[in-house]
């Protein structure tokens, strides 16, 4: 089983490289592989909405940077998981900046998916979502957010499960990876 890791942190920060590495582990324990994208070192051009992805090149981003690679990755997932400070209740401009360029995993087609519309599926096998978001202090209604826009990306992109928590910068290792534990649990990551 293969996952992937998007790190939507800035350059630097001890507690989103601590936390990266104890779900690096706990994944690498259960036998899965995992490939790690640091975004604040990638490059990785905005998407412009020009839609070639979609209709002249279906499933490639026009732009010949890193974004390209994580689009494709993201479809040869089991697990993509969301590592990212907590920005209002988002994602950070890093990650939000990665997750655009991977429209092109979608159709620009639509279908309604519990009378909501979204876009078609372009592929057959869709990975789980997790999203991990970072947070310097609790804050319910930035959790709430957060939590709610994983989901609902996870609905547009398809996954077969996903699942959101917010780990608080100041906890010990121990809980977080407790907390990764559960995730997995409930997301049926396992050996």
């Amino acid at each position: 089983m293969k996952a992937m890791i998007l790190n939507g942190s800035s350059k630097d920060d001890k507690a989103l490289a601590d936390i990266h590495a104890v779900v690096v582990e706990e994944l690498s324990s259960i036998g899965w592989e995992t490939e790690s994208f640091v975004l604040n070192e990638m490059k990785i051009t905005y998407c412009v909405g020009c839609f070639e992805c979609w209709v002249k090149t279906p499933g490639e981003c026009r732009f010949k940077d890193d974004g390209r690679e994580i689009a494709r990755q993201f479809i040869q997932n089991d697990l993509a998981i969301y590592l990212t400070p907590v920005t209002f209740g988002g994602y950070s401009a890093q990650l939000k900046k990665a997750l655009d360029r991977a429209i092109c995993v979608v159709s620009p087609f639509f279908m309604k998916v519990n009378g909501e519309v979204h876009h078609k599926k372009r592929y057959d096998k869709y990975p789980r979502m997790l999203g991990l978001g970072v947070m310097p202090k609790e804050d319910k209604q930035s959790e709430r957010i957060f939590t709610t826009l994983v989901k609902r990306n996870s609905i547009n992109m398809h996954s077969p499960a996903q699942k959101a928590a917010v780990i608080m910068r100041d906890q010990d290792t121990d809980t977080i990876r407790q907390e990764i534990r559960t995730c997995f649990s409930q997301l049926g990551v396992s050996r």
